[in-house]
């Protein structure tokens, strides 16, 4: 009407580029955090919950000592785990697999050292987690979950740590970064791998297949007795993995050899 003032705001060309410019920082950062970020929190807290899960179950079953509650707490704690977290981390939970992941072309090499670092963390908290739940009788009894190797069986620890890992990794790699034989059921069976690995091998070596769960409760319960084997045995079998991926079973994409 006549006498009003205009009050329609115009904006200038300035104005308009710096409030675009605006969204597209805060897209970029938002996008930067769900990279970099939100996976290696992934981690961090997935594998804390699998290594309560994974020490509880041993803990719970000193008076029965049979294998079948920790294997199928582990095996089911993983599949379960897996499936809340992949779509953000990819549900690793495990240094070996994260090492196999990457040298089958499944993550970024700038991303290694910080999963391994949450999942070393996350073992710890999960271990020190169960010690401060559990009687301190039962805790002492079972080492908290962690794992007791004999001197004179070093040697066949190793080995079966190594099988039992390429069994687990060569799963992950097949079923979840190759893209031949990538399946939606990866969580599922992995999960079961990892139950019929313990199943197979406790008797051999605990079948621990991932340093970070052996790492956490040997914090926790201060028992370093040949913690190593456990790093040593589920790398070489991270690299056994890679190996057969990378030469002779990867897509074409994957493959190195006979392309």
């Amino acid at each position: 009407m006549p006498g009003e003032e205009n009050k329609t705001e115009v904006f200038t060309l300035d104005e308009v580029g710096g409030v675009a410019a605006e969204a597209r920082s805060s897209v970029t950062k938002w996008c930067k955090y769900e990279q970099y970020v939100q996976p290696v929190l992934a981690e961090l807290l997935g594998t804390s919950l699998f290594v309560f899960v994974g020490c509880g179950s041993v803990i719970g079953n000193l008076e029965h000592s049979s294998v079948a509650q920790p294997a199928v707490a582990h095996g089911l704690g993983l599949a379960i785990l897996i499936m809340v977290f992949g779509q953000i981390s990819g549900g690793h939970l495990n240094p070996a697999v994260s090492l196999s992941v990457y040298l089958c072309g499944g993550m970024e090499l700038l991303m290694l050292v910080p999963y391994v670092i949450a999942q070393m963390a996350g073992g710890m908290i999960g271990a020190f987690l169960t010690k401060g739940v559990f009687p301190s009788d039962k805790y002492t009894a079972s080492l908290g979950g962690a794992f007791d190797v004999g001197s004179s069986y070093l040697g066949i620890v190793i080995v079966a740590e190594m099988v039992l890992t390429f069994i687990l990794t060569m799963v992950v790699c097949m079923l979840a970064v190759n893209k031949k034989t990538r399946t939606e059921s990866a969580p599922f069976c992995i999960g079961l791998i990892a139950t019929a690995n313990i199943f197979a091998g406790v008797t051999l070596s605990g079948a621990c297949m991932n340093p970070a769960r052996a790492f956490g409760p040997a914090a926790a319960a201060n028992h370093w007795a040949h913690h190593w084997v456990y790093w040593v045995g589920p790398a070489c079998g991270a690299l056994l993995t890679a190996s057969f991926v990378r030469l002779f079973l990867g897509d074409r994409k994957t493959r190195i050899l006979l392309k």
